[in-house]
């Protein structure tokens, strides 16, 4: 197999969705990914229902854990029994990554932390995401993706200005801590080709909030104003939000002087172009509250495909506001391939979303779809442990595995 992280071997003690994120990742990349789950119920995004996917005769899987768990084998183990924490520093002492993301220490009790691993495999690369970081007043607390939006900012300036504060519609910051933490694996692992050593990686949604605020913390950090809720608006450039159409609604985004006169020809008011209250962004962003309405009133007397057809034509970017429905038949994203389906063990096929990675000379994008919880137990610990059916059978019944 041509894929860049192939025999590269990931042990995924994480669970929800930033750990899984970050390994679903590195299994599109090639990675062989062996997620850990509890014997019994597993992940706890296999609860998350509905919707599911079901077949006749067969368990059903609930949408969540389908989305971030594509390409990994399931192997279900109870930490908390000594056996089963033995086979899992066994299992690690064979990988190159561990992703976990238990509260901080909680592992230490099972002799499944950082210290005690890396003695027994010194060039394991050790990822822990956690809310709050593995230090400080909050390390602690639980942390989760809706909590941190508000803590870390996002919230205040995202929704209307009348409105309450608003999270985004997905889980941004589980996202987002998924792909540094993946980012952070890899340049470990490069660093360990260099220095023969693996490393903890400490990686925080908090931390990974705050950062994601980029041009709105630097907005704050350089004018020492809050940025305020502006619903669709942007901060620092105009126009660039929604407007209402005659039938509907649709997004513009002018990013510089000549797209706005290009903007305001289509719309038959050149005269806004060369005003000198409009001429140039920061004109624009100062004088917002008096262009914006004119501009709103000028784009509701057409249609949304009338001025998506004028715009297109004249070089300005703009946009429909799709469904997810709208989404999937959309002529790109299914030039894209972007929908797919998975084979599944039990299911036969389910949908997804394929990585959104192209490489040139790389196969990209896991083949095995998302595992049924432990349907790779026997054969990890007999490949990989040398165990026999008979002491694979006697763990078994003593529900370890």
């Amino acid at each position: 197999m041509n894929a860049p992280l192939h025999g590269l071997r990931i042990l995924d003690l994480s669970r929800v969705l930033a750990g899984p994120w970050a390994t679903q990742l590195l299994a599109d990349l090639g990675a062989d990914v062996i997620k850990v789950e509890r014997p019994g119920d597993g992940d706890d995004t296999r609860g998350w229902c509905p919707p599911y996917v079901e077949a006749p005769g067969a368990a059903r899987e609930a949408a969540y854990f389908l989305c971030a768990n594509r390409g990994k084998r399931s192997v279900a183990i109870d930490v908390s029994q000594r056996d089963g924490a033995r086979l899992v520093a066994e299992l690690a002492a064979t990988s190159d990554v561990l992703v976990e993301n238990f509260k901080v220490g909680g592992l230490a009790k099972y002799g499944l932390d950082y210290d005690t691993l890396s003695r027994a495999n010194p060039r394991l690369v050790y990822c822990s995401i956690t809310g709050f970081g593995l230090d400080g007043p909050y390390a602690s607390r639980p942390g989760y993706d809706f909590i941190i939006q508000g803590l870390g900012g996002l919230m205040g300036v995202t929704g209307v200005p009348d409105g309450e504060p608003m999270k985004a519609g997905v889980a941004i910051v589980d996202l987002f801590t998924g792909l540094y933490a993946a980012n952070a694996i890899q340049a470990a692992l490069r660093q360990r080709e260099r220095t023969g050593r693996g490393q903890h990686v400490d990686v925080a949604l908090l931390d990974v909030q705050v950062a994601m605020m980029a041009n709105q913390a630097l907005n704050f950090l350089t004018s020492g104003r809050n940025p305020r809720r502006l619903g669709n608006a942007h901060p620092n450039i105009v126009p660039y939000q929604a407007f209402s159409t005659r039938d509907g609604a649709l997004t513009v985004a002018v990013g510089n002087d000549a797209q706005f006169a290009r903007f305001c020809a289509v719309l038959g008011a050149d005269a806004l172009a060369t005003d000198e209250r409009h001429a140039t962004n920061e004109a624009r962003v100062a004088n917002r509250a008096t262009l914006i309405p004119e501009l709103q009133r000028r784009l509701s007397s057409g249609t949304t495909e009338h001025w998506l057809a004028k715009f297109a034509a004249a070089g300005v970017p703009a946009g429909r506001i799709n469904t997810l429905e709208q989404v999937f038949d959309d002529p790109q994203v299914v030039h894209r391939g972007l929908r797919i389906d998975s084979p599944h063990d039990t299911l036969g096929r389910v949908p997804g979303v394929r990585c959104p990675i192209r490489m040139s000379d790389a196969d990209i994008g896991a083949e095995r779809g998302p595992p049924p919880l432990g349907a790779h137990t026997r054969d990890v610990l007999g490949a990989t442990l040398g165990l026999d059916a008979a002491a694979l059978d006697d763990l078994a019944a003593r529900g370890v595995i």
